[in-house]
């Protein structure tokens, strides 16, 4: 059944396609800009902006001012500025304010709309038309591939305020990452980042002080395209792990011995090894937290919100197990 259902899920996504002449036109244009980036400077990320102070941001944020950078933050949640305040770290009220202050921003947020409306709505990022003070804006956001590279081309029209070095167009990475709280609260992220390799390699350092490996995947869009995929493969996997433990344990088998039996055979997983779905297997995973402090938003029990733009893709094929998901996703989302 599992096969079956991975054969479904691959139909699915090659109907994608459909969609494939306009994001290369799109994402293209937006790689045009790349050809003004040449070199780079430290100077050239000396302050950094960050939005989006949520379980994600807040431990990167956290990382990056122990790195030494010069942080500024923005959140829709007073407390969570406050934290930072009280910490020394400047908050600002906007997301425009945020983009003044800084020469690279990052943003962090829950979705595509969040992402757009952080960019484009009134005080966004781009409230200031077609000049921009930060030279470089990375989205880690788990959004769709689509909206990274609709939002590369439009930064790519904008010209920076004032002169940086020979830089003349503002550039933008999407740069999702992979590993949850615990690796944003370890600095041991994974970033996947689509857009300028120029930029990429400048902001190497940048990622590193919140995680442990960059891996670059191609033109804008990319990146964001990547942890799809790879949410998709962690979640068909979490799927036959969780079934593969219930029914051991219907034959009488422990969750924690047939886990043992997982890790030390074919089946070890990253969903069996690091965040095994059965509560009091492993310390630490969401699941023996009872899923405490909003954690089941990024436990691998759930499909990311990225991921639930394509379940219209597969309704008729894994249908009632990603309606499943969306449905608790959009519980979480509630209380997150």
């Amino acid at each position: 059944m599992m096969s079956m259902a991975i054969c479904r899920v691959r139909a699915a996504l090659l109907s994608l396609s459909n969609h494939k002449s306009s994001l290369i036109s799109s994402s293209s244009s937006s790689s045009s800009s790349s050809s003004s980036i040449r070199s780079f400077s430290s100077s050239q990320f000396e302050s950094v902006g960050f939005i989006g102070l949520g379980n994600m941001g807040s431990r990167m944020v956290t990382n990056l001012v122990k790195a030494g950078y010069n942080v500024t933050v923005h959140d829709i949640n007073c407390n969570a500025m406050k934290k930072f305040s009280d910490m020394g770290v400047p908050t600002k009220e906007t997301p425009f304010e945020v983009a003044e202050a800084s020469d690279v921003v990052i943003t962090m947020l829950p979705s595509s709309s969040h992402v757009f409306d952080v960019f484009t709505g009134p005080k966004g990022l781009l409230q200031g038309g077609n000049l921009l003070r930060p030279w470089l804006l990375i989205d880690s956001s788990t959004i769709d591939p689509q909206t990274s590279r609709k939002l590369s081309v439009t930064v790519s029209k904008c010209n920076l305020k004032g002169k940086k070095d020979n830089l003349v167009i503002p550039v933008m990475l999407d740069a999702p990452v992979s590993g949850g709280v615990l690796a944003a609260e370890a600095g041991t992220l994974t970033f996947m980042v689509g857009g300028s390799e120029e930029a990429f390699l400048a902001a190497k350092p940048l990622f590193l002080s919140m995680g442990k490996n960059t891996i670059y995947c191609g033109k804008a869009g990319n990146g964001s395209a990547a942890k799809i995929c790879n949410n998709l493969a962690m979640a068909i996997s979490m799927l036959g792990v969780s079934e593969a433990l219930a029914l051991g344990q219907s034959l009488g088998i422990s969750a924690s011995t047939l886990t043992k039996v997982f890790n030390s055979s074919s089946a070890r997983c990253w969903s069996s090894d690091s965040y095994n779905p059965v509560p009091g297997v492993m310390e630490g995973a969401p699941s023996s937290r009872n899923y405490d402090d909003n954690m089941v938003m990024y436990s691998p029990n759930l499909l990311c919100a990225c991921t639930l733009c394509f379940t219209w893709l597969l309704n008729h094929s894994v249908g009632h197990l990603i309606l499943g998901w969306a449905y608790l996703r959009a519980k979480m989302s509630q209380v997150g």
